[in-house]
């Protein structure tokens, strides 16, 4: 009898031991499920079929909010920025003497801080006209500010009754101070109307998996002036972009601490003219010229010519499609020209 119970209760310990260690695995396998899920959604977005009009890059459904361009300091007192990771398009030409300035293009994405936010030149409108973009900026040159009364170009100015829409924080000294951000421009837009009425242009991309053929280009340095305006990119092969540089230090952004990237970075040489003591200048970048696109660590020479309002590259006649991802288009004066303001090399 005792032989009996011995067998039983070795049975019963063993029955609960099993049913433990399935309940212990069906515990353990709920994380990768729920990983697995998630992982699922994602290719799901990104089998859509839609993509993002000004990045390439695969979004949920189609983007249908008006693109908004912020003009962003670049004044070594203003750095680093915050929300140049996040635009679709950033845009760096002279503004005055030999600091440059950021038109920054927000569509897919926009964040809570952006900034700082400085002045407007004739220029930047050309090239948010392409866009059909609202414009925020603090100000302008006189013949900016002309341009935007003479033709009520939509924009939201901070010396103007667009005032609203920015605020100054207090970690910085004025003029490099002001800032602006996702809610407040939305607010902007609902209260000036500015969300009606507009087009948003197509660019071309080419596929992820294309090769890129060309001359080894995986360093490439930009000298608008000096140590403090010159621009350098690194290529990065496990990711396939380029890492920004001003000076021999990474450009970061303010809010991650994470330095800028670009999949494309377009450089164009365009006319360039002085016309005050502030050294403000006329530039044309409305017509054509040289140029060259840098993608996957390598280079193309290209001419760029405006098509729908937008600078494109093209070589033997053809556009040239962009990587999915952020493009920098840095433009430079004509006179020198790329030959002395541009260089690159392999690492």
């Amino acid at each position: 009898m005792k032989g009996i119970r011995l067998v039983l209760l070795t049975f019963v310990i063993l029955f609960a031991f099993a049913a433990c260690t399935r309940d212990a695995a069906h515990e353990e396998a709920q994380p990768e499920q729920g990983q697995e899920e998630e992982q699922q959604d994602q290719e799901a977005s990104a089998n859509t079929g839609v993509t993002a009009p000004l990045t390439g890059l695969p979004v949920d459904e189609p983007l249908t909010e008006r693109i908004i361009g912020v003009m962003i300091d670049n004044h070594t007192q203003a750095r680093p920025q915050s929300g140049l990771a996040q635009a679709d398009i950033v845009y760096e030409i002279l503004a005055e003497g030999p600091i440059t300035r950021y038109l920054a293009l927000f569509h897919s994405q926009t964040p809570d801080v952006i900034g700082p936010v400085r002045s407007l030149r004739p220029y930047y409108i050309d090239i948010a006209r392409g866009f059909d973009a609202i414009l925020a900026h603090a100000g302008g040159s006189p013949a900016a500010k002309e341009e935007i009364a003479r033709t009520g170009y939509p924009s939201f100015d901070d010396t103007g009754n667009g005032g609203f829409v920015f605020y100054r924080a207090e970690h910085r000294k004025a003029p490099h101070n002001l800032y602006t951000g996702r809610h407040l421009l939305e607010e902007g837009e609902a209260r000036f109307g500015y969300d009606q009425d507009y087009e948003i242009p197509a660019l071309l991309f080419k596929p992820e998996t294309e090769e890129m053929t060309g001359q080894e280009a995986e360093w490439i340095e930009i000298v608008y002036h000096g140590q403090y305006y010159q621009v350098a990119y690194e290529y990065q092969t496990q990711t396939g972009t380029y890492t920004r540089y001003i000076g021999s230090e990474p450009h970061t952004d303010a809010e991650s601490g994470q330095p800028l990237t670009a999949s494309n970075v377009l450089v164009i040489e365009a006319g360039h003219k002085v016309l005050d003591d502030a050294g403000r200048r006329e530039v044309d970048v409305r017509g054509e010229g040289k140029g060259y696109l840098f993608q996957r660590g390598k280079v193309q020479e290209i001419t760029w010519q405006v098509k729908d309002g937008v600078i494109r590259p093209f070589a033997d006649g053809q556009e040239v499609g962009l990587y999915p991802g952020q493009t920098w288009v840095n433009i430079i004066p004509d006179n020198p020209g790329l030959a002395d303001i541009v260089s690159f090399k392999a690492h």
